[in-house]
């Protein structure tokens, strides 16, 4: 079996290599290892206009459970801060100014459906086993599927397995994580809570999500998603969600996911010689949220485009496909770098210091934010003018 393109994975990093790859007119494998594209969701599922418009797609009421106009954000201490009177301006601007809580189950198999229609192939319920290479070059994967172990060549192979990427590792181009660089997450999606369903809300504190933070995107009336990350030994993301929920009465889980993100920023290389890498594979994902859907979703756009070009050429060297590496740093690498020294001054706070923090942004919006005033508020607080110049 020989195709010109081989994508492992069908989440959206798969798909949509695998849509614009077959767009480009060459031959294309998507590989799944589960029975149905999009379950479990491992994802809070929310995103922005901007991924439709990388997409060149419009938002769709089928696979949008709810647009989003605002955000809350609360400190440790229970104190309330609204992000634009705070900020002064839409908390989306720069990320796409249309806020949207997706159905993930819905959106992923319609990308799957996309890509089909464009000329995809699919297996489902298929594992890889290894990677055939020649002469160093990887030139196609072994699969197992349903049972049978085959082989099947390509130009050029795709990984966008997720976190634990196996291909990756298989390719020498990722090591394994440490537990500090992965974000351990449990979301319920709970029946029965009531707030505001176009608002998310963020919750911060050592006690609510050690080395993280808990979000609630609403899913239209009723419905939310309740989840959180952490880095911790102490407690599991599983215990830490309980423990949250515990506080409202009436709700009624009626999904849990669990899973892990990336939060160590990219690895330091996404191609080699007839091999890309996508995704959360790559560590394309924002360290200090742990979102990726329209960052994955660019780069998977120009992975596709890339390989496609690669397999028209019949070169599928590294340096052919060093090209998605540089295209997609010189879109996302300078703001994820800029990420990831956010988080890692972040994880220095603790919850005196974002309490005295929220305090501050309260009584002093940041549009009429003086420099006196932040000078003497920094004198107060020697802990938090040390981390500004960390990170400086």
């Amino acid at each position: 079996m020989k195709y010109d393109v081989v994508v492992v994975g069908g989440r959206i990093g798969g798909s949509v290599s695998s849509l614009f790859a077959s767009r480009d007119d060459v031959d294309v494998l998507m590989i799944e290892k589960r029975q149905e594209i999009g379950t479990p969701v491992q994802c809070a599922e929310g995103t922005t206009l901007s991924t439709f418009k990388i997409l060149d797609m419009k938002p769709s009421g089928r696979f949008i459970s709810s647009k989003i106009e605002g955000a809350t954000v609360y400190a440790p201490d229970g104190r309330a801060l609204d992000l634009e009177e705070v900020t002064g301006r839409n908390f989306l601007d720069g990320a796409g100014y249309e806020g949207y809580i997706l159905d993930r189950k819905v959106f992923d198999k319609h990308l799957a459906i996309q890509a089909a229609k464009a000329g995809t192939d699919i297996m489902m319920k298929t594992t890889v086993k290894d990677l055939i290479r020649k002469e160093g070059k990887v030139c196609g994967v072994v699969v197992k599927h349903l049972g049978k172990t085959m082989e099947i060549k390509a130009d050029v192979v795709i990984a966008a397995d997720g976190v634990e990427s196996n291909m990756g590792r298989l390719a020498g181009l990722i090591s394994p994580n440490k537990p500090k660089d992965i974000g351990s997450c449990a979301q319920y999606e709970l029946v029965g809570l009531d707030i505001d369903p176009h608002r998310l809300n963020f919750y911060f504190g050592r006690k609510i999500a050690p080395g993280g933070y808990l979000w609630m995107f609403p899913k239209g009336e009723d419905t939310v998603n309740v989840g959180l990350g952490v880095r911790s030994n102490k407690k599991t993301a599983y215990q830490y969600l309980n423990q949250f929920i515990s506080r409202f009465d009436g709700v009624t889980p009626v999904e849990l996911n669990i899973g892990g993100v990336p939060l160590s920023g990219p690895i330091d290389r996404t191609y080699s010689d007839g091999f890309l890498v996508v995704g959360d594979a790559a560590g394309q994902v924002d360290p200090v949220t742990g979102g990726g859907i329209h960052t994955t979703a660019f780069c998977a756009k120009v992975a596709g485009q890339v390989a496609a070009e690669a397999a028209k050429k019949e070169d599928a060297s590294g340096d052919v496909l060093k090209k998605y590496d540089d295209l997609w740093r010189e879109r996302f690498g300078e703001n994820l770098e800029i990420s990831l020294k956010y988080r890692n001054a972040a994880d220095k706070l603790t919850d005196k210091d974002m309490n005295a923090l929220a305090e501050f942004l309260e009584k002093n919006k940041m549009e009429n934010l003086s420099k006196i005033s932040a000078i003497k508020f920094l004198g107060k607080h020697p802990s938090l003018l040390k981390l500004i110049k960390d990170f400086l």
